[in-house]
């Protein structure tokens, strides 16, 4: 179908998705949910970076779409089971980052404990705290796309999805800071990124969904919880 230009106008409903939009077109839709599936494997690969040759990665990396991925995005967007349940997942909550986090952690049983020196206190330490802030700043952006684009219209619920995002990833980033400096931790940008982030990734499920004092509560649950994950892990 994605190869038959006569098809791409067709309106998402008729041929690719249960969702019917008649204002977009199939192939504009199969883009879209294609930055979905680019950006799901990059979320897991952090777990075990370093420790995977490129080849064995690659094969890895095509068979969790097709076997992993693929089926979940069906389920849950496509009309599949969870979705005829009435699962909602407004951006990809379960889509993207359950299965991203699942599989991350389904992979360290089998590659390990990453091993670092034990005579180097700082050797898991960010090396390169500039990048970290770029990279978090290009996801925050990119964000906008991936919640507000879920409305797949320009309304009030992409405004709202939006502007949700904003708010729980700010209260987040604040409640990291927050939490670094009760724990007498000295707070830096490497905790606010990981804060707005981890704010970021918990509204995306419920961000055209909720109103915006639920975002605030969300962001400000998400800090405190992922912080203490993190503090029980260390």
């Amino acid at each position: 179908f994605l190869w038959d230009n006569a098809h791409s106008q067709e309106p998402i409903g008729q041929n690719l998705t249960a969702v019917s939009v008649p204002d977009i077109p199939g192939v504009l839709f199969a883009g879209y949910q294609g930055m979905f599936a680019v950006i799901t494997p990059a979320l897991m690969t952090g777990a075990f970076a370093d420790r995977m040759r490129m080849l064995p990665y690659i094969i890895f990396v095509s068979l969790w779409m097709l076997l992993v991925y693929a089926p979940v995005c069906h389920w849950v967007w496509g009309g599949g089971w969870m979705m005829q349940q009435g699962v909602l997942d407004f951006a990809g909550g379960i889509v993207v980052h359950i299965t991203s986090g699942f599989s991350a952690l389904s992979s360290l049983f089998v590659i390990g404990k990453r091993h670092l020196p034990a005579d180097d206190p700082d050797a898991g330490a960010p090396h390169n705290v500039p990048i970290v802030a770029l990279g978090t700043a290009m996801l925050w952006f990119g964000w906008f796309g991936f919640n507000g684009g879920s409305a797949l219209a320009a309304d009030g619920v992409a405004a709202v999805a939006a502007m949700n995002s904003q708010l729980a990833g700010s209260v987040a980033l604040c409640g990291w800071l927050v939490m670094e400096r009760l724990t007498g931790k000295k707070p830096g940008v490497v905790g606010a990124c990981v804060g707005a982030v981890a704010g970021l990734a918990t509204i995306t499920p419920a961000a055209g969904f909720v109103p915006m004092w639920a975002a605030f509560v969300i962001g400000l649950f998400a800090s405190v919880f992922c912080f203490g994950c993190v503090e029980l892990i260390n």
